[in-house]
């Protein structure tokens, strides 16, 4: 599987409050329509606090 474009998925966490864990920034991002293979990149994240965008960002793209 492809590495979804981290641009498309800050689109999903658009509005999220951070800081912030895995789990709320899947269900953030599934509220707000995400497909599902940037769910399912969210998903593969480590499991621990983000305290922003750039860090979910950074992450992303190393999974």
């Amino acid at each position: 599987m492809s590495t979804p474009n981290p641009i498309q998925m800050q689109k999903f966490l658009s509005g999220v409050d951070y800081p912030c864990q895995r789990d709320e920034l899947v269900d953030h991002a599934q509220s707000q329509g995400a497909p599902d293979d940037i769910l399912d990149h969210l998903r593969q994240l480590p499991d621990r606090e983000y305290d922003g965008p750039n860090a979910v960002s950074a992450e992303f793209s190393n999974t």
